[in-house]
Parts: structure tokens; C-alpha cells; sequence
């Protein structure tokens, strides 16, 4: 093993013991707290800490927000984020962690990682073979990201599964540190139907994330349950087309898409740790 694999493995150790669950619901509701001595101290200093740029936002002031929560998953000025005409758009502002081809049901999470679609999408084998050999990306979010998930093509919904699972960080550090850490995350994994096939949208909880919600679910943890749920939409219409709103994290995390073979090609400037916005061209059609 490499010094810096060790380094990194060394690094992540304390998450396998500190109270994952307990600091997330803390942060939960501290987020969630509409005391206006805490709002209006910590917003101005997340945004000094990071680097927010609130010229995008829809409200740039950091006194109109009435508790954090509404701050990180603020909405964007119109106009801030034109989608491109492509075939597919990046679904978020981010950072890829991996992208490319599905090696069999394979995904590179790090060097020297991977991951099975099957874990990934919760443990469903006739889900997840449909997208052998296909193509993946993975995309982070950081603290100063824009927090809202868009769709990258038009899409009708067909289910969505709620994985339970741990709560590790999903900072670089630990994306190299922790083997299958997006298949050992808690997630919810949203199925869609397109003109070009299924695709997949897992939406990957982390260390403080307080909640995922969806547009048409509303939020969908909490509660924490110990079991896989899984919400079917076959009797429904539920349809979203490129660049709408989907979901959203409070306290964000990282989308995994899964798309079947010989549907995209990403492209070529789309490689590890490259920053993206959402609306980007992300892909053409084969």
C-alpha cells in the first residue's frame, strides 16, 4: 500500500466511531433553527468561510433567509444557469469524483475502489443489469455549491428506493479512504424512463446531510428506517424535463448517474476533479 493510500485510510478512521447518526440530526436541527441571533451570525460566516458567491442567488442578501436551510438550498437568479444545447446536462455545480465507462457493473469510485451497481441501487440485480457496461458519473458538491439537482435530460420517473446506510463524509479525503463508501452511504436512488432508455440518479447522504428531498415526495429522510423503502410511480405521471428541479440536499453530498450501454458519450474534458456547473453540456447522444 502507497504512504498516501495509508495516510488516507488513516485519516477516515475516526468516522468509523464517532456518532455519524446523532451529529447528523444535531446538524439537522441547528440548520433548521429560526433563532435570528444564530441565523444572523452563522450565514455571514459560511459565506466568508467558503466562498459563496451570493451574486447568484435569487436573494442576495444573507438577512432573507430565515433559517440555514433556506440559505444552502437557496434558489438561483433567473438566468445564472442557461442550459446548453446538448443532449445531456450536468444535473448540478460540483466536482466530478469519476466518470466513464460501467466496467460489467463496476464503478471507479478511487484509485484502487470500485463498487457494484447492484449495492449501489440498493441490492436489486434486474435494476442494476441494466446498466452493465454502460456509463457513470460522479459528482461532489461542496459546501459553497449551488444545492438544488436538476435533470440531465427529460425524464419520466418510474421509482424511487430509500437505502439505508451509513453517514461517512464524502470529502475527497474519505472518497479514497473508505472502500464502497457511495454503496455504504444512506441514498436514494430515483428511476427514471427517457426516450434513449432508463437512467439512474442515486442521491448520496453524508456526515451532517440532514435531509433528501425530492419535488415530489417532499423529504424523504427523516425519518431513518432500517429497511428499504421504495415508492412505485406506474399508476402516476410524474414527468421532468431537462434542466427542471428534481431534488435537493440540505447540507449536500454527491449524485451517482447511471446511464446503459451505448446511449452517451460523455465528454472528453469531463475527468476527475474537474469542476462543473449545472446546465453544462455533459454528454451526447450515440
Amino acid at each position: 500500500m502507497a504512504a498516501s493510500d495509508l495516510l488516507d485510510r488513516l485519516a477516515v478512521l475516526p468516522q468509523y466511531v464517532w456518532p455519524q447518526r446523532l451529529l447528523t440530526v444535531l446538524a439537522g436541527r441547528i440548520a433548521a433553527s429560526r433563532a435570528r441571533w444564530w441565523v444572523r451570525r452563522v450565514i455571514p460566516w459560511f459565506i466568508g468561510r467558503y466562498g459563496v458567491n451570493m451574486a447568484e442567488a435569487a436573494d442576495p442578501g444573507p438577512d432573507g433567509y430565515a433559517c440555514f436551510n433556506d440559505f444552502f438550498t437557496r434558489a438561483l437568479r433567473d438566468g445564472a444557469r442557461p442550459l446548453a444545447q446538448a443532449d445531456f446536462v450536468s444535473p448540478v455545480d460540483g466536482a466530478i469524483i469519476q466518470c466513464g465507462p460501467i466496467e460489467g457493473d463496476q464503478l471507479l469510485q478511487a484509485k484502487g475502489h470500485r463498487y457494484s451497481t447492484r449495492a449501489l441501487v440498493g441490492g436489486d440485480s434486474a435494476l442494476a443489469g441494466q446498466f452493465d457496461d454502460g456509463q457513470f458519473a460522479s459528482l461532489y458538491l461542496s459546501p459553497k455549491d449551488y444545492h438544488r439537482i436538476h435533470m440531465p435530460c427529460d425524464g419520466r420517473l418510474v421509482r424511487m428506493i430509500h437505502v439505508p446506510g451509513h453517514l461517512f463524509s464524502v470529502n475527497p479525503t474519505t472518497t479514497r479512504g473508505v472502500p464502497g463508501l457511495f454503496a455504504r452511504n444512506e441514498r436514494v436512488v430515483c428511476v427514471f424512463e427517457s426516450a434513449r432508455g432508463p437512467f439512474v440518479m442515486a442521491l448520496v447522504g453524508a456526515t451532517l446531510v440532514g435531509s433528501i428531498a425530492t419535488v415530489w415526495h417532499g423529504m424523504v429522510n427523516p425519518p431513518r428506517l432500517a429497511a428499504v423503502r421504495e415508492w412505485r410511480y406506474d399508476d402516476q405521471t410524474i414527468s421532468l424535463r431537462q434542466g427542471e428541479e428534481m431534488g435537493r440536499f440540505l447540507l449536500g453530498s454527491t449524485v451517482v448517474m447511471l446511464f446503459p450501454k451505448d446511449v452517451l458519450r460523455l465528454r472528453t474534458d469531463w475527468v476527475a476533479a474537474r469542476s462543473v456547473r449545472m446546465g453544462e453540456n455533459m454528454a451526447a447522444a450515440r
